[in-house]
Formats: structure tokens, sequence, C-alpha cells
């Protein structure tokens, strides 16, 4: 067995025994990245029947983490309300984790505001978020960004422009349609998801601390390593809650 192989036996043990801690986000966040060490070491061996061992595989723990993700969406729903808080320089609060319980095959569209997708740092935690919500909801086809601009500095606009329009084309190629708009009166920040679910973050998307000069700095590439800004996320379904807060 490759190590590729290896590691992913290790992530899906871990995802089983979080399964039975009845730990569904966690678990299913496991499985996630099981499956896609799965699909690599598939790749990485010549051997054809230990090829089709390795999609067996993938497709059976596919199935269990469809099943897992309906489970824990039950499980959310069943809570009026859920409120994280996370402390100053934690770590584990990828977009991933977060939203992955709520992504499922009946989310298409997606709403964000916030005031603050300005800056290029801004724009690569957009792009992050964007790449969780399409791998968690098959049939998506819509992001809409309602954001701000600050337009006594025309420079940083048409940067911020050039950033949003790239991220249109990048996403174009996924089929995704994205559209932008800006509010010179926007404070609020939520993000809602047309299957139900409202995710309110203290401080929006840009909730991860920043890194050093060093490009190879851990948690670059993956956000669950990276330390986090002190903020509060509250969470809601609209059938589970009789008013849900502004």
């Amino acid at each position: 067995m490759t190590n590729t192989g290896l590691s992913a036996v290790q992530v899906l043990q871990r995802a089983i025994e979080l399964e039975q801690e009845k730990k569904y986000s966690e678990s299913l966040t496991c499985y996630e990245q099981g499956i896609r060490l799965l699909m690599q070491a598939a790749k990485e061996v010549p051997d054809a029947k230990k090829k089709e061992h390795y999609k067996k595989k993938i497709g059976e723990y596919l199935d269990r983490a469809e099943a897992l993700k309906e489970l824990s969406l039950q499980h959310k729903k069943q809570q009026q309300h859920t409120q994280i808080q996370i402390p100053e320089g934690d770590t584990g609060y990828s977009y991933s984790r977060l939203f992955g319980p709520y992504l499922d095959a009946s989310l298409t569209s997606v709403t964000i505001r916030d005031p603050y997708i300005r800056s290029t740092g801004q724009l690569y935690n957009l792009q992050r978020f964007c790449e969780a919500v399409i791998f968690g909801a098959p049939n998506l086809h819509a992001i809409e960004l309602l954001t701000s601009c600050d337009c006594n500095k025309p420079r940083e606009k048409q940067k911020q422009l050039e950033g949003l329009e790239e991220l249109r084309f990048a996403l174009a190629d996924c089929k995704v349609a994205f559209s932008y708009s800006f509010s010179d009166s926007l404070h609020d920040r939520d993000i809602r998801l047309d299957n139900g679910w409202t995710v309110q973050i203290g401080r929006g998307l840009d909730y991860f601390q920043r890194l050093g000069g060093n490009r190879f700095s851990i948690g670059s590439g993956d956000y669950s390593l990276r330390p986090c800004r002190e903020t509060t996320i509250d969470i809601f379904h609209t059938s589970s809650l009789t008013s849900t807060p502004r």
C-alpha cells in the first residue's frame, strides 16, 4: 500500500471513531478527506485489481458520507440555534468544517453579505469558501455577493473589481454563476443557503489570522491549520426558528 493509501486508512478510521462518538460534522470532514486520499491512491497504483479495490472502497465511503451528511442535517435541524465561539489563535475552523454539515444536493444558490471582501487576502478567502461550497453541493449553480468598496481609493477599488471578475470567470468554468454588487450602507454579515440555513459570522469570511512572510507557512493551503481571530458564529435553520436573529 502506498503512503497515500496508508494516510487514507488512518483518516477514515478516525472518521468512523468520530461517527461513533456522534461528532457528525468532524466525522464528515474526515470522510471527505479520506475519500480524496483514496482517489489519489487509486491513481498511484499501476495494478488493475488494486485500482478496482480502491474504486469499490471509494464508492462505499461516498455512500456512507452521503448518509452521514443527511444524518448530520437532521441532527442540526433538531437544534433551534447553534452557536460556535472561536477563541483567538485557535485552529480547526476551515470553511469545509463550518459549512460542510449544511451543504447537500438540495442547495442550489448561496447569498453572501459581507462588507469586507476587498483586499487580496479577503478575495482568497472568498475563493476558498466557494471551493468548499462547490465540493459539498453538487447542484450549486449560483453564488451572489453583496459587499462594499472604498470609492476614495480608486487603485484598491480597481484591484477589487479585477479580483471579483477573475473569480467570476473561474466559477463559470465550474458552471456556477457568480454575481456581485456593492452597498455603501452594508454592515451585517451573513451567508444564506437556499436550503434554509443561515450562517452569521461576526467577522464575516475574514476570521483567519494573517500568516507571516514565509510563503510556505503552514495553513496557507489548508485553512484548518490556520490560526483564527476570535469571533462568534451563529447557525440556524428557517424551519426551526419562529424568529431569526438579525
